[in-house]
């Protein structure tokens, strides 16, 4: 029996991409759940482009009710993956899924995390700091934003040339080279 991942994200979804052309032909692992807080995100194209099934949900039905607990439950959802995904997880999700959730953050945590350091953002406070360096982060998640343990992390150069194209280019390749790799190792070590 395969083990089931959920990805929640909020836009593009490029590093989404990357989880389901990974596990398309995973014997043992599968994308079986994209879910989103914006009815408008690509994410859900490159989810029917799959043939993964979607599920839009607002504020209320994420922080007020069991909804989203109920339909992972009901899917057999073995382990959450975020990305690009915007809003803090509830403490009901984060209880449901102790140790199985995990987001990857575009910087070397713990600098240029917390609310509001997401995406562009990230980039531009790295590049405004002067730092030689830029990264990625992945790290479980907890009830704050970027402060759940690390699992791995990857650091590339920064050149003084280099722009926010550049930056936002180098920091992508990292994040398409190992979060599937990360995910995979780590549902592997779920028991069913």
């Amino acid at each position: 029996m395969k083990k089931r991942i959920a990805i929640f994200a909020s836009g593009s979804g490029s590093n989404a991409q990357k989880l389901m052309e990974h596990f398309k032909r995973s014997n043992e692992i599968e994308i079986s759940l994209v879910l989103t807080n914006n009815p408008d995100a690509y994410v859900l194209q490159r989810a029917d482009n799959f043939e993964i099934p979607t599920h839009i949900f607002d504020k209320n039905e994420f922080y007020k009710t069991d909804d989203v607990i109920d339909l992972l439950k009901n899917l057999d959802i073995d382990f959450i993956v975020l990305a690009g995904f915007l809003w803090l997880i509830p403490q009901n999700l984060i209880a449901e899924y102790p140790g199985r959730i995990v987001n990857i953050h575009p910087a070397i945590l713990p600098k240029f995390g917390g609310k509001g350091m997401y995406g562009d953002h990230v980039h531009n406070a790295v590049i405004s700091a002067g730092e030689l360096e830029g990264g990625i982060t992945i790290h479980y998640v907890d009830e704050n934003y970027d402060e759940g343990e690390y699992i791995y992390q990857a650091r590339y150069k920064i050149d003084k040339e280099d722009n926010l194209e550049m930056v936002k280019f180098k920091g992508q390749q990292l994040e398409h080279l190992h979060y599937p790799r990360i995910v995979e190792m780590l549902v592997k070590k779920i028991k069913k």
